[in-house]
């Protein structure tokens, strides 16, 4: 559906300069785009007729987005508090909407056990849709005239996003392209930390963690999938990972939106990860980080005063 290639914006912040993907403009609106278009190609290519997929809203959507264009059944399955925007969002697609009392660990749950009948569109657990967000490490490299930035500054929940990158990135060094992989430094809602936490105490996967509510639904995972392999890919760059409050993601939400920018409150949490992390910046650095998500799709929910 034309989906890639997105704008590369050089923004100062505090002082201080990094590069912005523009990753809200996707046709439905979130980076989740990049792996739902490859993973719904795979299964066209299989010949799959449905498929169910859990989310708590963006990956919901990309994936119904592209089975529709592929003419694939879709059912997702939600937690019952996601944002209506994305609600209506995925039943515009025609997919059928499955919401789950309870938590987001839940709701997966619920659509593993379809899965045991169904294909499972997981972005979390299918391959797949890693090697379509990737791409987003290729346009970068391009963008940058064949080079790799310094630092890259993330959302993190259950990785998708993360990961692809890293892989991405990988292949390119593999490749002779480039010499290192970037720094990666993961952001996370102190609400909803285990990655953190995780990283701090230098364990090699991620344990059980109390998790409390967050207007950053879209990384409030409390058990990541991928856990280990987040961890790996971040001590293997020499990166880091930190937390904002939930303070601070209001701030960075009206701060963009005074630049131009209508986000949604996860892709807030990532702005103000990258404020902090720039805060403490040394030296000269090339910083990219990204609006994974548009305001709209949170826009019924009163987070801006």
């Amino acid at each position: 559906m034309g989906e890639g290639f997105t704008p590369l914006e050089r923004m100062e912040m505090n002082g201080r300069e990094a590069l912005l993907k523009i990753d809200y403009l996707f046709p439905t609106g979130s980076y989740k785009d990049r792996g739902a278009t490859v993973l719904i190609s795979k299964m066209k290519e299989w010949g799959v007729k449905q498929v169910v997929e859990d989310s708590s809203g963006n990956a919901g959507s990309a994936i119904a987005a592209y089975c529709a264009k592929a003419a694939i059944d879709c059912n997702i399955y939600v937690p019952h508090d996601t944002s209506p925007g994305k609600l209506v969002q995925i039943q515009a697609y025609g997919a059928t909407l499955k919401k789950v009392e309870g938590s987001r660990e839940k709701t997966a749950k619920r659509a593993i056990k379809a899965a045991s009948e169904t294909p499972y569109a997981s972005h979390c657990w299918n391959p797949f849709f890693l090697h379509g967000t990737k791409t987003f490490a290729f346009e970068v490299w391009e963008q940058m005239g064949w080079k790799a930035p310094d630092t890259l500054v993330l959302p993190v929940g259950h990785g998708t996003l993360f990961l692809g990158v890293y892989i991405g990135f990988k292949d390119l060094r593999e490749a002779g392209m480039i010499k290192k992989i970037p720094k990666l430094v993961a952001v996370q809602s102190a609400s909803c930390a285990p990655l953190y936490y995780a990283f701090e105490k230098g364990w090699q996967e991620t344990r059980p963690i109390e998790k409390k509510e967050t207007v950053a639904e879209g990384i409030a995972i409390a058990e990541p999938v991928r856990g280990k392999q987040i961890l790996e890919a971040t001590r293997e760059t020499d990166g880091e990972i930190l937390i904002v409050t939930e303070k601070e993601i209001g701030t960075a939400l009206k701060a963009m939106g005074r630049k131009g920018h209508f986000i949604e409150p996860t892709s807030a949490a990532t702005v103000a990860g990258l404020s902090q992390y720039l805060r403490k910046r040394r030296g000269r650095e090339t910083v990219v980080s990204t609006l994974t998500g548009m305001g709209l799709k949170s826009a019924g929910k009163s987070f801006i005063q």
